[in-house]
């Protein structure tokens, strides 16, 4: 009973306390059109680069997953669910950049 309310306090905790803290008026953020283009740029490049390193890591994963198939046939099924894993880990960081990018986006107003 102890390890069900401990559990249910923690999702509690995790899930309403950042709508309370989010539900707060925002305040005015007053930038310049050049800050509001350097903002631009850097939220481009945050979110093209978390692209480009998240294809270039589910590249190699996948790449060496598949050699480690090809040279052993019978170990496929030890291989191809872990090598599933990575790339769904690779590619939350990749979501996450993106995430991040709209939240900056949404926050300056650009």
């Amino acid at each position: 009973m102890k390890n069900r309310l401990t559990t249910l306090l923690t999702l509690v905790t995790c899930f309403l306390l950042p709508a309370i803290a989010l539900a707060a008026p925002a305040g005015e953020v007053q930038i310049s059109s050049t800050e509001r283009a350097v903002w631009g740029l850097a939220i481009g490049l945050a979110v093209g680069l978390g692209a480009l390193g998240g294809g270039m890591g589910q590249g190699r994963a996948a790449g060496a997953a598949l050699e480690g198939i090809c040279r052993n046939p019978k170990a496929k099924d030890d291989v191809f669910v872990p090598m599933l894993i990575g790339l769904a880990f690779i590619e939350s960081l990749v979501i996450f950049c993106m995430v991040m990018g709209f939240l900056l986006f949404g926050s300056f107003g650009i």
